[in-house]
């Protein structure tokens, strides 16, 4: 039996969940707390079967396949697997245009 996938975050990604976390806590810490545990642990959860996310859409009807997302709703959890590793590469609110903030980074970078 394989020993799975190392579930790495690059630091955008956790750039992503420190503002999620923050914003959420000026409202109530707690409720801060129970995202982040959810978001971490589904995550984690990657290393056994991370094909079990669905290719993102707004990229697979761009042709891009090689990124997937995991749904802790109302969050999606932008990811890529690559040599052995599952890379968390953002953590997006789905209620808002996935496509405008993607682009923004691209162009930002």
């Amino acid at each position: 039996m394989s020993a799975g996938y190392s579930v790495l975050w690059t630091e955008v990604a956790e750039r992503d969940l420190r503002e999620i976390i923050a914003f959420i806590a000026d409202d109530t810490v707690q409720n801060a707390l129970h995202v982040l545990e959810n978001i971490k642990t589904k995550a984690a959860e990657l290393y056994a079967f991370p094909e079990r996310g669905r290719v993102v859409p707004e990229l697979h009807s761009c042709g891009i396949f090689i990124y997937r997302e995991l749904i802790v709703s109302p969050w999606r959890v932008l990811y890529r697997i690559a040599e052995g590793n599952v890379y968390i590469t953002a953590v997006l609110d789905s209620r808002r245009n996935v496509e405008d903030i993607l682009l923004h980074r691209l162009i930002q970078s």
